[in-house]
């Protein structure tokens, strides 16, 4: 009796929602004035029978909501019992409004508040105080003069760590598999017989990519013999990642993704665990890569390419070796930053390149390069070696006086260096002869030696009493550092900020296979778990799909690679990644609809799998890897279409589903039955002429369950719940005429007033000349702001050198964008969504608002589809210019992790104020944020208060001399899109703060906008099984934490899945002085508590250990499956489970 009370106040309370929310409608019905700003009589009759309409409309959705209320609470009482909120086919899929809808105040503990006044900063003082100014410094033409005194070792020997290296790109001038064929075999094939000769003999391997490919080709005898080499600690492997990944544009799912696959390969393999990171080639560091390999269990890492002036005062202040820490105050990690221009030989025994040169013994006179400083290596001898250990020495000596310790680090490799057998011979042979002459001579003060990068930081920490592998400072105290180490320039004013942006059409499939590459992961963990609940054999392919993510995970891996997402590949060679990324979402779009399939099947044993006529089917098609997706046009008729909408958030959501269709005539039901409100809409073949055979459907998913599939049916029929959209087209201004589109009405205003486009959310003012956004207002409190978009084109410098794939280098200031044609508007409006479509010759801006109360219908969509395949050396950018009194500060982030206070500075060229955007830039005064957020890494910059500008595209057509050998000129038509998200604060920021958070719903918008709904529909057959709604987790997940991944683990014994899965879970940091009214979320915030046993439901956890970040350290292990995982803010942590017993 007491459960069927609550039923009937829960539907009580509902009734009373319905009824407020429609008085609330009724109440903003203003009939002074047509919305287009008609007042004429004739207009004024016209509004007020659209509201008598629109009054109609509500009262019969009301009618249907209370007539569904009585059944939806039968339905819940029947599912409740299980304790889920979202039960399988239950009312996760019932009709939007009966569900509970999105507080109206969300409740944040403060607690979740308080990291935010844990910070630590140190670059952006350091900028200020660098005046970034170029003298000549001597031999080391970017440093200083460097003197010593010949006694300063007497007490304490100088220790010389020489770490040979060879740096393989996978992939640059040539692709992955041509680099590997022609040098990285023999590299590795040589590495083996060369440090078996000579047991002093060390070498150091980074990119496990070519390492795993050379590891499949050779026999048990040499991979016995690599595994000696490593025990006795001759070869190391430092960091371990798939590749040396590029620090700027890439996302931090994708740094784990690849850092996992390297470590368990090495696992698995090897039985290695790295202790060391080694990035000497990515072109600015963030220290978002260095917490990942802190929390992957790394103590050390290190660095090459910084801003010479920051190295020139790191080198003077001997602060190049410094604790890195987050701006959070935390997971400090000990770092090497080297300290001059490059990490070839010349510029890294000492200060003098011309000196370093001559003992870098592949440029032995008659090799294939030389020194161009034209004085060449001589091979040591008994005649000249006293002279060489003398030169030798005062350059190591030299290099020295810039630590603080008596230790050492001298690199010695390149790029694809040891390639041949005869250049490990010249190279260890007269090394080993300096050494020892070195070793001999007690009065020279220096012990010399090949070692690993591991070896050197191990000295240095004993040298200092510190820790083998701890964080504490010891008895020569580190400084500590924190912010990132962008943007670079090597020289002049030769700022690397152009690979910001460089093949965006690439970096944006990047961000469309991590999506589904992480739906794909999810939904097959929780298809093996779901099948082991059924307890029968199935046709699931389950070894087969397994090859498939792998081959995605290392195929994602492979374009973090620097000279990958960054664009600064040869055109053949970005044609290969493109090609392998292509290939990779076709194969987890597969596994996905596979998994899915299995999931929501009522009739488990019905299950088939049938890879050549798929059950379910991707309802968009990408044609080729260089051409942007198309949907797939669904035959709808008098029977029953099924569509599967998967949701890959870990909280509930309310959003929209889109799909084409053959007839205007749509209905869309849900799983129970019940009528789903849908919007119809023209399909586009240009700018105003309709598609006869094709619509879109736009429709509401409602409430859909978190990492859970909803079922819908489209059936052809008239529905008073489809409602059709109407157009308005202008030019210049103008109404002009167009073939009318059938079955859809236009509509017109007669004043030069703004077009607007308006949701219960957002007003938005959009200039009728240019189609383009001015306004905001922000209805909440009706506060009205100038947010006003343009384009701009760059061009590049008339110097020497100029702009290429590396380099930004402008002319000058953009100008602003102008075509001589005015653009082509439509206008559409309708209930679901309003949209301002502007074609101008370059670029067409799709411009959408979402009606709807949850976070969609927050934010403006924003879609720039770009082509400049027509222009010579241009760069296209769009600029946001507001009210906003951000004076010369604003944010960006940094691979979507966390979130650096920016500085533009008058001081530094304008190039230099450009910085990466992997997910969000955005700025703000005391009392209003304006926040850009991002589904593709673009450089981004605000050069004036108020003012946000973003590069979309780049065509040059030169080289810019940093060794790629061509220009920019194989653009795609590409499209990059953007939410645009208008918050005000509750309560002002500190002004000068080193930190900086994003919002709840700014973290929420850019996961709806990076993960959108996956839909797929049932291919045509007359047997079509039963489908229900799948719902795997019990409740949302807290809004502040995030399912980065749930993968399964491969099995050490055979090549497919294991009985374990990892889960990694990152708690989000975010700003509390937003209001927290009326976000539409539907989650809570818990203080970083999360009970896993209890959440993932369908999992049946058998027991959780606690790991390190890429499953490398065990922390814990608890058999107790009810265990309470408590995470700190900002914080990353990784589980291995079992499903099962293993």
């Amino acid at each position: 009796m007491k459960l069927s009370r609550q039923f009937t106040v829960l539907g009580s309370a509902i009734f009373c929602v319905v009824i407020f929310s429609l008085y609330l409608m009724l109440d903003h019905i203003d009939y002074s004035k047509n919305p287009n700003g008609e007042r004429n009589q004739n207009g004024q009759l016209g509004i007020l029978q659209d509201k008598i309409d629109h009054l109609e409309r509500l009262l019969a959705e009301n009618n249907e909501i209370i007539a569904n209320i009585r059944d939806s609470v039968i339905n819940l009482r029947e599912t409740v019992k299980d304790g889920k909120m979202f039960p399988e086919g239950g009312m996760s899929q019932g009709n939007g409004e009966l569900l509970p809808p999105a507080p109206a105040l969300l409740p944040i503990h403060s607690e979740d508040c308080q990291f935010a006044a844990r910070t630590y900063s140190k670059m952006l003082d350091v900028y200020d105080l660098l005046s970034f100014d170029n003298p000549d410094g001597g031999v080391w033409k970017q440093g200083f003069d460097i003197s010593y005194q010949d006694n300063e070792w007497d007490n304490e020997p100088l220790q010389v760590f020489v770490v040979p290296h060879s740096h393989n790109d996978p992939g640059w001038l040539k692709t992955f598999d041509d680099y590997y064929r022609d040098q990285t075999q023999h590299i590795l094939n040589n590495m083996v017989v060369k440090l078996h000769e000579d047991s002093r003999r060390k070498m150091i391997w980074s990119e496990i990519s070519y390492f795993s490919k050379w590891w499949d080709g050779i026999d048990e005898q040499k991979r016995d013999a690599v595994k000696r080499l490593i025990e006795s600690g001759q070869l190391e492997v430092a960091t371990g990642g798939w590749v040396m990944p590029d620090e700027a544009n890439a996302h931090y799912f994708a740094l784990i993704d690849q850092l996992v696959e390297g470590h368990q390969w090495l696992e698995r393999n090897l039985g290695v665990k790295p202790k060391t990171g080694w990035a000497v080639d990515p072109f600015g560091h963030s220290p978002t890569q260095a917490y990942l390999l802190r929390q992957a269990g790394l103590s050390n890492m290190l660095i090459q390419r910084v801003h010479y002036s920051v190295k020139k005062h790191f080198a003077s202040q001997k602060t190049l070796e410094f604790f890195w820490r987050q701006n959070w105050g935390d997971s400090d990690i000990l770092c090497h930053m080297m300290p001059f221009y490059s990490y070839d030989v010349p510029h890294t025994c000492g200060p003098d390149p011309k000196i370093c040169c001559q003992f870098d013994f592949k440029r032995l006179p008659g090799g294939r390069i030389s020194c161009p400083w034209r004085i060449p290596p001589q091979a040591i001898t008994d005649n000249n070696i006293q002279e060489r250990v003398q030169t030798l020495l005062d350059q190591y000596r030299k290099k020295s006086k810039l630590f603080r310790t008596n230790v050492l680090l001298a690199p010695l490799g390149d790029d694809f260096r040891y390639t041949e057998a005869v250049e490990w011979d010249q190279q260890f042979e007269n090394y080993q002869k300096l050494f020892d002459y070195m070793n001999s001579h007690p009065e020279l003060h220096v012990q010399a030696q090949f070692g690993t990068i591991s070896d050197y930081f191990e000295a240095l920490r004993k040298s200092t009493g510190m820790d083998p592998v701890g964080m504490n400072v010891g008895q020569l105290a580190f400084p500590v550092l924190s912010g990132d180490l962008f943007t670079y320039a090597d020289r002049d004013d030769h700022y690397w900020s152009g690979y910001f942006t460089s093949r965006p059409f690439y970096k944006r499939l990047d961000r469309v296979l991590e999506s589904h590459l992480r739906a794909a992961e999810v939904l097959y963990s929780l298809t093996l778990a779901n099948i082991q609940k059924y307890g029968q054999p199935s046709d699931y392919p389950a070894v087969d799909n397994y090859k498939l993510l792998t081959e995605a995970r290392r195929n994602l891996g492979l374009f973090q690679h620097h000279d990958a997402i960054a664009g600064t590949g040869k055109d053949w060679v970005v044609v290969d990644y493109g090609t392998r990324l292509y290939h990779s979402i076709l194969n987890v779009k597969r596994v996905i609809v596979s998994s899915a399939h299995w999931l929501v099947l009522k009739d488990k044993p019905a299950y088939y799998h049938d890879p050549s006529n798929p059950f379910l089917q991707m309802d968009d098609v990408q044609p080729s890897q260089d051409a942007l997706p198309r949907k797939t046009i669904l035959e709808v008729g008098e029977k029953p279409r099924l569509l599967v909408a998967c949701n890959p958030t870990e909280q509930a959501r309310t959003s929209m589903v889109t799909v084409y269709v053959t007839t205007p005539k749509v209905r869309v039901l849900d799983a129970l039955g019940h009528v789903v409100r849908a919007q119809v809409s023209a399909v586009w073949n240009d700018a105003s002429h309709a598609a006869t055979d094709v619509f879109q459907v736009r429709s509401a998913t409602l409430m859909s369950a978190p990492l859970g599939l909803s079922v819908y049916q489209l059936m052809e029929g008239m529905e008073p719940r489809t409602e059709a959209a109407k157009y308005m087209f202008l030019q210049d201004g103008m109404k002009i005429s167009v073939s009318k589109p059938e079955h859809f009405s236009q509509f017109y205003q007669q004043d030069a007033a703004p077009v607007y486009i308006e949701n219960p959310h957002l007003k938005l003012s959009i200039s009728k000349a240019t189609g383009l956004l001015e306004k905001m207002r922000l209805k909440e409190d009706d506060s009205e702001f100038l947010v006003k978009v343009e384009f701009a084109w760059y061009g590049t410098t008339s110097n020497k050198d100029k702009s290429g794939a590396y380099l930004f280098l402008p002319d000058k200031e953009a100008t602003i964008y102008s075509p001589s044609q005015p653009p082509v508007v439509r206008v559409t409006k309708g209930p679901l969504f309003s949209e301002v479509t502007t074609t101008f010759p370059h670029i067409t801006q799709n411009l959408r608002l979402y009606n709807i109360h949850g976070v969609e219908g927050q934010s403006v969509e924003i879609c720039n589809t770009v082509d400049i395949r027509g222009e010579i050396n241009r760069e296209i950018a769009m600029r946001i210019t507001s009210d906003l009194n951000s004076k010369d500060r604003f944010f960006t982030d940094l691979n979507g992790y966390q979130v650096q206070p920016r500085k533009t500075m008058a001081k530094l060229p304008l190039q230099a104020n450009f910085y990466p955007m992997t997910s969000m830039v955005y700025l703000q005064d005391s009392g209003t944020r304006l926040s850009l957020l991002t589904a593709q890494s673009l450089g981004a910059a605000s050069l004036k208060s108020g003012q946000l500008e973003v590069i979309m595209d780049r065509r040059l057509n030169q080289d810019d001399n940093r060794g790629l050998g061509q220009g920019v000129l194989d653009n795609k038509i590409t499209a990059n899109s953007f939410r645009l998200l208008l918050e005000k604060r509750s309560s002002a920021e500190e002004e000068t703060a080193p930190y900086s958070y994003p919002s709840l719903l700014s973290h929420m918008s850019f996961m709806y906008l990076n993960h959108p709904f996956i839909s797929m529909a049932v291919s045509q057959r007359s047997d079509a099984p039963s489908l229900i709604p799948y719902s795997p987790l019990s409740t949302s997940f807290p809004c502040d934490m995030h399912l980065v991944n749930l993968r399964a683990i491969q099995s050490k014994v055979w090549g497919g899945p294991s009985e374990q899965a990892a889960l990694i879970l990152h708690r989000k940091g975010f700003d509390c002085g937003f209001s927290n009214r009326n976000t539409g979320l539907l989650c809570t915030t818990t203080r970083g508590k999360i009970h896993l046993e209890k959440l993932l439901t369908d999992l049946k956890v058998k027991s959780i250990s606690h790991v390190s970040l890429s499953l490398m350290h065990t922390h814990s292990s608890d058999a107790n499956p009810q265990e309470i995982t408590e995470l700190q803010s900002l914080q990353l942590t990784s589980s291995e489970f079992y499903t099962r017993e293993p």
